[in-house]
Order: C-alpha cells, then structure tokens, then sequence
C-alpha cells in the first residue's frame, strides 16, 4: 500500500494487528470470496488482499482486470464476478461484535490553535459562538475528505485522548474543534475522527446517525480521500 505525503488530507492508517484478526474472523465465520470492491471499502486492495487470502479465502472480488492481473503477480487469486459471501463488515471491522476492532483509523492533525472569548464565532456562516472562553484547534480534514459538513456542531474527534466537538462549520479542508479548558494541545497532534481503540472508535454509527447514510459508505469514501499508511 503506497503512502502519500499530502500535508493537508486526514490519513487513514491500517492496523496490521486489526486487520489479521479480523481477516482471520471474517473467514472463519464462512464464505470463500471476500469483498474487495471500492478499493477494499478505502482500505487499498494490496492490503487487504493479502491478509484475507493468509487466513484462508479462496478468492477475492475487485472491481477491474487490471486490479485481478496486478494481485496475481503477488500469488492473490482474484476475479470481477460473483457474489462474495464472506462477511466484509467482520473483515472491516465494523461488526457490531464486542471484540472486533475497527481495521482502519481515519487521523486528522492540528495545524493551529487559537483562544477565544465568549461570543467569539469561527467558520463561515458563524453557526457556532462560545459562551465562555475556551481554546479552538484548526485540523486537518474537510468536507473534500469525506468529513460531511452535517457533522459541524453534531459530532466529536478525538484529541488527547477525550472526545472533543466539531464546531462551526465544517470547511473544504479543515475544520474546528473546541478544546475547552482541557490544557494545551501541540501544533501535530494526532485528532481521530473514527477508528482505533480510543473514545473515538465507534464514531462512524453516530457519522450514520446525523448524515443518513451507511457507515461502510462514509468510510470507503473519507479512506479514499487521504493518505494511507500502516500501525501496529
């Protein structure tokens, strides 16, 4: 899976540990052919192929020949037909089971802070005012990324390690989050709008919830849109 650099766009990081578990999962649970279209629902097909084939599928489904020619050169069997009855939201992580971890973890970062005080608006529209004094970070992430702007003021990152809110309007590229009286963030922090292990891992439901639409359509879409890499 190939790694970009763009330093405006979210990164969606795969977890290699989730991603055996949950491949290992997936396929015991039944079935033979593994969903691999959409680019493994964001998750790049070159790293989900893999996994999924070593825990014992027989194949899997991509969307093109050039994707079924470009996986056989690595001994994956592949094919653009039939109906894959292995359970992808297992193998993605986004069963509903208690021990399943989500494969992919979508991280924004902070590019700035700011202190306001109250009344003090941020975004366009001004949909968002403090009533006290707080501290707002500017992070990456936006709209073009597949961060729906119906979740400006409706729905938290993670920062720090505490959820923390989405205000104002969400813009192309970035948005805004409050970070209260909680103490100082860094300029680089990690902020995680879903995924992982944290306070922040099963935020695609609520992203469902506000947007109406499916999760595994919100997160093949916000994956497409940043920059892929690997943790552990």
């Amino acid at each position: 899976m190939c790694e970009t650099s763009s330093s405006s766009r979210p990164r969606a990081l795969i977890s290699r540990s989730a991603l055996t578990a949950a491949a290992s999962a997936a396929v015991a649970a039944g079935g033979h052919l593994a969903d691999l279209r959409r680019d493994a629902w964001g998750h790049g097909v070159r790293a989900v192929a893999p996994a999924v084939i070593a825990a014992g599928a027989s194949a899997v489904r991509v969307d093109s020949v050039a994707e079924v020619d470009a996986l056989a050169e690595h001994g994956v069997p592949a094919v653009t037909a039939g109906e894959p009855d292995i359970d992808a939201r297992l193998l993605y992580g986004l069963s509903a089971a208690s021990d399943v971890v989500p494969v992919l973890r979508l991280v924004g970062r902070v590019l700035s802070t700011k202190p306001l005080e109250a009344g003090d608006a941020v975004s366009y529209g001004y949909t968002f005012r403090a009533g006290a004094p707080t501290t707002v970070a500017l992070v990456t992430g936006g709209y073009a990324q597949g961060i729906m702007r119906a979740l400006g003021n409706r729905a938290d990152v993670e920062i720090g390690g505490r959820m923390r809110p989405i205000v104002g309007r969400v813009a192309m590229d970035v948005c805004v989050v409050d970070l209260g009286a909680a103490g100082a963030i860094d300029v680089g922090a990690e902020a995680t709008f879903f995924g992982g292990r944290g306070p922040a891992a099963e935020s695609l439901a609520h992203w469902s919830d506000v947007t109406g639409l499916g999760d595994a359509e919100l997160l093949a879409v916000a994956a497409a849109h940043a920059d892929r890499g690997w943790e552990a």
